[in-house]
């Protein structure tokens, strides 16, 4: 479980691919501080565990199901990631339950200043839409977000200077994708409004009084 609290910014030092995935090595400094082979560590939002490390990188393999549902597969030698340790039981709780397992990806459609701040918008498939609402929370590339808008086809969030300077989003240029996880609640509550919805179809009671002592809720 991650926060989407960005520790550091690293660099792939290392790549060797395969027909269907990949084996990353990557230049970090933070990440490394406690580090044990099998950790768990957010490589642009998605969960990958440590085979190998060193004073200054680490190595991750990447299943060809995450090459699929990733933009890993576009990384180069020198591309920069956002870098983030599984969450430590002792560790303030600053951004929003993040699993790691990336949902699909964007693409930046457009950066527009605003004051301070930049507004990014996305364009993304429905399948991914569908879990977000104005206010809401995302993970972009592993990053924490809040939804501004949403509409069909696109999202927006902006940027504070912080989050422009210690995450990727400062190389993002139109037409780069995003590694996208929309928040689980969203899709836990849907799996059980269908559920229901199901079982009311079926002519079950659905809800009830025994139900709800049998999950714990009376």
């Amino acid at each position: 479980m991650f926060t989407g609290l960005i520790e550091e910014v690293g660099r792939i030092k290392e790549i060797h691919r395969s027909r269907d995935s990949m084996v990353l090595t990557i230049e970090a400094k933070k990440v490394l501080e406690d580090v044990a082979i099998g950790d768990s560590i957010a490589v642009n939002g998605i969960c990958l565990t440590v085979t190998n490390f060193q004073s200054t990188s680490f190595t991750v393999d990447v299943m060809p199901e995450t090459i699929y549902k990733t933009n890993l597969s576009e990384l180069k030698i020198h591309s920069l990631v956002n870098l983030e340790r599984a969450m430590s039981p002792n560790r303030r709780f600053g951004g929003h339950f993040v699993a790691g397992h990336v949902d699909g990806t964007a693409v930046l459609i457009e950066k527009k200043p605003l004051d301070n701040a930049i507004y990014f918008t996305f364009e993304a498939e429905l399948s991914l839409i569908r879990y977000m609402i104005p206010k809401g929370s995302i993970a972009i590339d592993g990053i924490s977000l809040t939804l501004v808008d949403v509409s069909d086809r696109t999202f927006t969030v902006s940027i504070i200077p912080h989050t422009l300077k210690n995450t990727n989003l400062s190389t993002k240029e139109i037409g780069h994708s995003v590694n996208i996880e929309v928040d689980m609640i969203g899709k836990y509550v849907e799996k059980y409004v269908m559920n229901f919805m199901t079982s009311q179809n079926q002519g079950k009671k659905g809800i009830t009084e025994s139900f709800l002592k049998e999950n714990g809720f009376l």
